[in-house]
């Protein structure tokens, strides 16, 4: 086997590729890439056992001699980062090792025979959907956080995701707070779609995919996906079981409403967060009829700390407390100037989202559960 390659498309290549990869001391080819010379292209695998990255190259790449082996993704990446040349020669060699010559350097790396690499599944695909590749990575950006630790609750380890004629619907929750993220005709299925696609997928996806309107199907198997995306698939398992009927947890009244800069309340429960942080993060926010919200972090073994803000406050003056790290995720994933907070009394969810959006197509909205004063 023997193929020259442009530098940059290899290390794009195998970036993507390893982030299927994980080193397991009980099967030690897991973190490896697998790397196939074809006829007219090169086909680059990781796969961990959870999710499987195929990456194909048709250009920047000539295929002299085909055969495929595997190698150390920890190794390749390691020394493509290195390489300045623009052309890298890659050769099997009949001592077991394989050899990367440039036209000032030559090295030798052992490589693993490709049968001992495991098969990716085949997806049989019942169903697909398309979205674009922006809408997608925008929708995991603001769900992931939300996400349940598998260990404890598996269903709701994964971000939901609904497809239908109108509209394409994500969302995730732990149990303490939920997000939501709807994309206004953001995706075409021949049928209504409802998958729950695990953390880890979810993750790679966003680091794989860029933000711009390139379309993306995910063909849906049974407990299966299939993502192809340009030269790129993905394969992965999905969390069984129902994402449950979230949509009734948000209230539809209010009676405490709070509008304000996102970036001032960001700071605020940051600087308050200093010393609130040392009693689990618990701090309560105060609002006022005269135009203010003041954010207390209660009183701490290192002291206290209290601040205002200006908002423009609805309806009934109230308290409440909150977990500060919940509130600054949400606020770190919206991008609107203001935000609102909502709620109907200390004990009831407590609702985020951003004001006067330019961006007519996505709504956003967050909720967290209050914590007892």
């Amino acid at each position: 086997m023997r193929f020259r390659i442009d530098t940059a498309i290899f290390r794009s290549a195998i970036e993507i590729a390893s982030h299927a990869t994980t080193v397991s001391p009980l099967t030690p080819i897991l973190e490896n890439i697998l790397i196939d010379a074809q006829f007219q292209r090169l086909v680059l695998i990781g796969n961990n056992l959870e999710i499987a990255v195929e990456c194909a190259i048709t250009e920047g790449v000539d295929i002299e001699s085909e055969g495929k082996f595997t190698i150390s993704s920890r190794f390749i990446t390691s020394y493509l980062a290195l390489v300045q040349e623009k052309e890298i020669i890659v050769e099997q060699e009949n001592d077991g090792s394989l050899r990367f010559q440039t036209k000032t350097s030559a090295t030798k790396y052992k490589w693993v025979p490709a049968d001992k690499f495991p098969v990716i599944p085949q997806t049989n695909v019942i169903n697909s959907a398309t979205i674009l590749s922006g809408d997608l990575k925008r929708a995991i950006e603001k769900t992931i956080f939300s996400t349940a630790d598998g260990a404890i609750r598996p269903m709701l380890a994964g971000v939901y995701l609904q497809v239908n004629e109108k509209e394409t619907i994500f969302a995730s929750t732990d149990s303490f707070r939920l997000s939501e993220f709807r994309v206004l005709s953001g995706g075409k299925s021949a049928t209504n779609i409802s998958i729950i696609i695990p953390e880890k997928t979810a993750l790679e996806l966003a680091r794989i995919i860029n933000d711009e309107n390139t379309p993306i199907t995910l063909g849906i198997g049974e407990n299966q996906l299939l993502v192809q995306y340009n030269h790129i698939r993905l394969s992965s398992r999905l969390l069984s079981g129902k994402f449950p009927d979230y949509v009734w947890f948000f209230p539809t009244e209010y009676n405490t409403k709070a509008v304000m800069l996102r970036t001032e309340c960001v700071n605020a429960i940051k600087q308050v967060n200093l010393l609130a942080r040392n009693n689990s993060s618990n701090m309560c926010a105060r609002f006022h009829h005269n135009g203010q919200i003041e954010f207390t972090s209660g009183d701490t073994e290192l002291g206290n700390s209290m601040i205002m803000i200006p908002a423009s406050v609805e309806w009934q003056e109230e308290i409440i407390k909150f977990n500060a790290n919940y509130m600054l995720e949400a606020l770190g994933v919206m991008r609107e100037d203001h935000i609102s907070i909502e709620f109907r009394s200390p004990l009831t969810p407590i609702i985020l989202h951003g004001v006067a959006s330019e961006e007519k197509k996505y709504s956003y909205r967050h909720l967290i559960m209050p914590l007892k004063i």
